[in-house]
């Protein structure tokens, strides 16, 4: 095994996975990976993926059957009896080795996750490379599995402690970022000595299959991270599976309340990151054009399908009044339409059901009051597109926290703004909801970003900066209903979480020492 991580050759740069590239002329079955095999599974049962931007027909994704899902995680139980006694280093070595490939390969990785998931190519390219900083940081794994010693804690003992691998992993991985959320997870979990079975969103299976074979072309053993397909069967499979240890789930309230609860009363470690209703607070003092500018991108970027969306606006002393038309006037020339155009500044969204919900809300938000500036229903798009799931940006003012648009997570292109006499009272509307995501301020006052900082309910908090993911040197800390699980994504809490502690105290008896060779036979004394 040591071999295969070390002598590997390929040239990673030169990949071109004749699978991957097939996809765009036709349909085809997507394949799992078990125990470093690329197959095709034998089920009757499949899901449809479908170019989000058309409703064409792209790719076919199977419901793994059982035996398939068992024979996934088999192979990854005795893959890792030998992957977690390969030195760290030389795990790192393989993952420094992928993050090499990944940045060759960013163009094709993006261009597959703008036929899938519908997102344009410049987001795409992001969605990638958020990932691979990710990638890049797990190369540093090794220091921080490093633990700690004390010396003499007692005539001749000492004590020290080190971090040691779960075993088996699990990722299920969400729709909206194909390639960030699956880097978050199974890179860093291999190079802390676990093995991995991956399960990306039937609906957008493609990204995971091209990171599968390049993670293979690295020269990765086999069994090491495992790839098996389906939705609920294939979920509550790794929720009950005896040889999964953990799982990291990313994706809806539901599923993310479901997975936690079946998981952990198997015995399994869980962290599920779920819904959002990330706010940002615009304080009178900042300048209108500049704040304008950055909520349309914050609020309308990915077509609004990303956790940290920066959905509802709090604007604070009457500063609505400047700002909101000017958000509107921006967000108006904004174009919709497929990822691949170089025009387009939104994609669509993921499928003709999301699309209804959205709308839906829409109406909802007209019907209970709220302003309507801007309607993002029916855009126009270029010809031939038709058929896919569009939604423009779409502004309300005068909003009201009981208001459906304000409650529910939205996941589209639509920016809810309300109003607050001063910032104890903004603070206030925020704390008061459910979700912890991230938030924001906009302010030239370091007095007033202070006291927002402390005093706000946010795992994540952005001053002047509207969607403030942490870089993973440090970790993703979302926190109230938008997580679940005590250790959070990446970063030191990301290791902490694939990792378990041991602590060894030993006794060296100074008078055990043998000074000088001796014929007398040896007796037990005390």
């Amino acid at each position: 095994m040591l071999a295969t991580v070390l002598q590997s050759s390929r040239r990673v740069s030169s990949l071109r996975c004749a699978f991957s590239a097939s996809f765009a002329s036709s349909v085809k079955d997507v394949p799992m990976f078990i125990n470093g095999e690329k197959r095709v599974s034998s089920t009757t049962k499949f899901h449809e993926v479908h170019d989000p931007s058309t409703g064409r027909l792209i790719a076919r994704v199977p419901d793994c059957t059982q035996a398939e899902m068992t024979e996934a995680a088999n192979a990854a139980q005795a893959a890792f009896h030998t992957w977690r006694r390969v030195p760290p280093s030389e795990r790192a070595r393989l993952i420094l080795k992928y993050q090499a490939a990944i940045r060759d390969e960013t163009e094709n990785i993006a261009k597959i996750i703008t036929e899938e998931q519908g997102k344009t190519l410049a987001d795409a390219r992001g969605d990638v490379f958020r990932g691979l900083e990710v990638v890049e940081h797990a190369c540093s794994t090794p220091s921080l599995l490093m633990g700690e010693t004390l010396g003499s804690i007692a005539r001749d003992v000492d004590t020290y402690s080190f971090r040691e691998p779960l075993g088996v992993v699990a990722g299920i991985t969400p729709f909206n970022f194909p390639a960030m959320i699956a880097l978050w997870m199974f890179p860093l979990a291999a190079a802390c000595g676990n093995t991995f079975l991956l399960k990306p969103s039937e609906r957008v299976p493609l990204t995971a299959v091209k990171l599968m074979e390049i993670w293979h072309a690295c020269g990765a053993p086999a069994g090491v991270v495992n790839m098996i397909h389906g939705a609920h069967d294939a979920v509550n499979f790794i929720c009950d599976s005896p040889h999964v240890q953990a799982i990291s789930f990313v994706g809806g309230n539901t599923a993310g309340r479901h997975i936690y609860q079946r998981g952990t009363s198997n015995g399994k470690r869980v962290q599920s990151n779920m819904g959002a209703k990330n706010h940002c607070v615009i304080m009178p003092d900042v300048d209108y054009d500049s704040v304008a500018q950055t909520l349309v991108g914050a609020a309308f970027g990915a077509a609004g399908q990303r956790c940290m969306a920066l959905s509802t606006a709090v604007f604070v002393g009457g500063v609505e009044r400047e700002i909101l038309p000017r958000v509107a006037d921006i967000a108006a020339t904004k174009k919709v339409g497929p990822g691949f155009a170089e025009t387009s500044d939104l994609g669509p969204l993921i499928s003709p059901q999301a699309r209804k919900r959205v709308e839906g809300l829409i109406q909802s938000g007209v019907d209970e009051g709220a302003t309507l500036l801007l309607d993002g229903r029916n855009p126009t798009v270029p010809a031939g597109y038709e058929n896919g799931n569009w939604v423009g940006p779409t502004i309300f003012s005068n909003a009201k926290p009981h208001m459906k648009i304000y409650q529910e997570e939205i996941f589209g292109p639509v920016l809810v703004s309300l109003t607050a006499p001063n910032l104890d009272d903004a603070i206030s509307i925020i704390n008061r909801n459910k979700y912890g995501n991230g938030t924001a301020i906009f302010t030239r006052s370091g007095a007033a970003a202070r006291k927002f900082t402390n005093e706000i309910g946010a795992g994540q908090v952005g001053i002047n900066v509207p969607i403030p993911v942490p870089l993973p040197m440090f970790s993703f800390t979302g926190n109230r209903a938008s997580i679940m699980g005590d250790l959070n994504f990446y970063g030191k809490s990301g290791v902490h979480f694939y990792t378990q502690l041991k602590t060894v105290t030993s006794a060296w008896r100074e008078k055990d020492v043998i000074s000088a060779s001796t014929m007398v036979m040896p007796t037990y004394t005390k």
